[in-house]
C-alpha cells in the first residue's frame, strides 16, 4: 500500500462550510440552506489562503467576491476561481507573462459571462504558464505552482493553478482551458476529471477563434463526473450549438455495452513509461469486467504531425510577439521566457510550411475517423511520463533540451484539439510507486460528450478516484 509523506501533500479539506462536498453537493446544500454563499466564498478563501503559501496557485483575488446573479444556476454560491488568461471585469489579465503590465479587465470574456451563468462566486484568478505554451506552470524567474499530492513535482499545465487548488480541496471546481491539453494534463497531474468539449460546445474562446486553426475549448477542472457533467449542462442551457447534438444533463451510466479501441504508446512513435502503461491496463481490465468490448487500436496519423503542430504552437508565440502591445503597456518580447523565444525561433526557422502545415493538420481528422470506425471510444494515456518533479520541464532549461522533454511527454492530447474532438481525463485505478495520480484519457466522435460522461460515470463508481484527504 502507498505510503505518504504529510510534509510533500497539502490539503484544505477541514469541518466548515464546503466540507467534503463537491460543487453539485454544494450547491445543493445552498439551495438547502444548511449553508448560505457568503458562508461558502469566506470559508473558501479561508482554504486558500491556507494551501497557497505551499502550492502558490493563485494570481489575483477579487477584491469583494459577491456571487453570481445567477442565483437558480446549478452551481449557485460555489466559489470558483478563473484562470489568467480569460478576462474577468475589474481583475488584470497577466497570460502568466512578465512581458508586459496588465491592466483591470474592462469587461468580462464570453466565456467569464457563460460561467458566470451557472451562478458561481468568483474568488479570483489563477497562475498558468507564460501564454499557456507549457505543460507545467513553472517560470524562469518565480515559484513554481506545486502538486497538491507532492509539492515535489509539477501541478501540469497550462491550467495548473486551477488544477492545484480544486485537488486541494480549496474550491470544488474551477475554470481551465486547453489547446494542447491543458485541461486533460492539469487534471491527470493531480487526480482530478477534465473534459476538453467538442470545438463550439461552450462558447468560442476570445484568442484563438480568429486563427486559422481553432485549438482551444474552454470548460472546468473538478473532483467528480457529476461535477463535469453538470458544467457542461449549465454551459448548454446558457448557449446551445445547433450544430452539434445536445448533451442534456448526464447522471449515470447509461448501461450500453460500448466498443473501446486502445493503445498504450503514441501514434507519433513515443512510447509510454511502465507506470502509465499500468494505468491502461487497468483501465482496460476495469472495462472489460464492466462488460465492454475492449481491443487494440491504430491512429495513423501524418508522420509530420508533431513537427507540423509545433510550428504551428511556434506560430502562436510569433503572433504574440508582433501583436503582444495589445495586451497591455509596456510589451517587450524579449521578456518573454526562453520556452516562447524558442517556439518563436522554431517558427521563423520554418514559417515557409505554413501553408503545408495547416494542410496536414487540417487532414488529421480523416485519420482520427478512420481510427474510430465500429468504436464508441479510445481510450490512451493522458501523457507518455507520469508527473515529472518540479525543474524537469521549467522554461529555465536550454529549449534544445526542453522541447524535447515536452514532445515526449505530451504525446497524446494535441490530436483532439486540431480535430475539434472531446475528450475526458480521468484518474486512473492506483498511483504511481511515490503515490501520484495517473490519468487515463478517453476520446470521442465530435459531439458524444454525453458517451464520455457516461463511461466516466460507471468507472468512477466502479473505482473510486483516491482522496487526497484519505490517509
Amino acid at each position: 500500500m502507498t505510503t505518504f509523506d504529510d510534509r510533500t501533500r497539502v490539503h484544505a479539506f477541514r469541518d466548515d462550510a464546503l466540507g467534503e462536498h463537491d460543487a453539485v453537493g454544494l450547491a445543493a446544500a445552498i439551495r438547502r440552506g444548511e449553508v448560505s454563499a457568503a458562508e461558502a466564498a469566506r470559508d473558501a478563501r479561508e482554504r486558500v489562503r491556507a494551501v497557497e503559501d505551499r502550492l502558490n496557485a493563485v494570481q489575483a483575488y477579487a477584491d469583494t467576491p459577491a456571487p453570481s446573479p445567477a442565483a437558480g444556476g446549478a452551481f449557485a454560491g460555489v466559489p470558483t476561481f478563473v484562470k489568467d488568461n480569460t478576462d474577468y471585469q475589474g481583475l488584470p489579465t497577466g497570460h502568466g507573462s512578465t512581458a508586459f503590465r496588465p491592466t483591470p479587465a474592462r469587461r468580462h470574456a464570453p466565456f467569464a459571462r457563460q460561467l458566470l451563468s451557472s451562478g458561481v462566486t468568483v474568488l479570483g484568478k489563477t497562475r498558468l504558464p507564460e501564454f499557456g505554451f507549457s505543460p507545467t506552470t513553472e517560470y524562469e524567474d518565480a515559484e513554481p505552482v506545486r502538486n497538491p499530492w507532492h509539492t515535489g513535482h509539477s501541478a501540469g499545465g497550462s491550467s495548473g493553478g486551477a488544477a492545484a487548488l480544486v485537488a486541494a480541496g480549496a474550491v470544488p471546481l474551477a475554470h481551465a482551458n486547453d489547446g494542447g491539453g491543458s485541461i486533460r494534463i492539469p487534471a491527470a497531474c493531480c487526480g482530478l476529471v477534465g473534459l476538453k468539449p467538442t470545438r463550439g460546445r461552450v462558447v468560442p474562446n476570445d484568442q484563438s477563434r480568429r486563427l486559422p486553426l481553432d485549438l482551444v475549448c474552454d470548460g472546468v477542472v473538478s473532483r467528480s463526473v457529476r461535477d463535469a457533467a453538470a458544467f457542461l449542462a449549465a454551459a448548454e442551457t446558457y448557449r446551445r450549438n445547433p450544430a452539434l447534438p445536445p448533451v442534456g444533463l448526464a447522471e449515470g451510466p447509461s448501461g450500453q455495452r460500448l466498443r473501446i479501441g486502445f493503445l498504450a504508446d503514441s501514434p507519433n512513435g513515443v512510447r509510454s513509461d511502465d507506470a502509465t502503461r499500468a494505468a491502461v491496463d487497468a483501465t482496460v481490465a476495469a472495462l472489460q469486467g464492466l462488460g465492454h468490448t475492449v481491443e487494440p487500436v491504430e491512429m495513423a496519423i501524418d508522420p509530420a504531425f508533431t513537427d507540423d503542430f509545433l510550428t504551428y504552437w511556434g506560430m502562436l508565440s510569433f503572433l504574440i510577439g508582433v501583436t503582444g502591445r495589445t495586451l497591455g503597456p509596456g510589451f517587450d518580447r524579449n521578456r518573454m521566457d526562453a520556452l516562447s523565444r524558442g517556439l518563436r525561433e522554431t517558427y521563423l526557422e520554418n514559417w515557409r510550411r505554413t501553408p503545408g502545415v495547416l494542410r496536414r493538420l487540417g487532414r488529421t481528422k480523416e485519420a482520427y475517423a478512420a481510427a474510430f470506425r465500429g468504436l464508441d471510444l479510445v481510450l490512451t494515456p493522458v501523457l507518455a511520463r507520469t508527473t515529472p518533479p518540479i525543474g524537469h520541464l521549467s522554461p529555465a532549461v536550454p529549449y534544445p533540451t526542453l522541447i524535447e522533454r515536452i514532445l515526449s511527454y505530451v504525446a497524446f492530447t494535441p490530436v483532439d484539439n486540431v480535430v475539434g474532438t472531446p475528450s475526458l481525463s480521468l484518474p486512473a485505478p492506483g498511483t504511481t510507486p511515490d503515490g501520484l495520480p495517473v490519468g487515463v484519457m478517453f476520446s470521442a466522435r465530435p459531439g458524444a460528450e454525453r458517451t464520455l460522461l457516461e463511461i466516466a460515470f460507471q468507472l468512477e463508481a466502479e473505482h473510486p478516484f483516491r482522496r487526497i484527504q484519505d490517509r
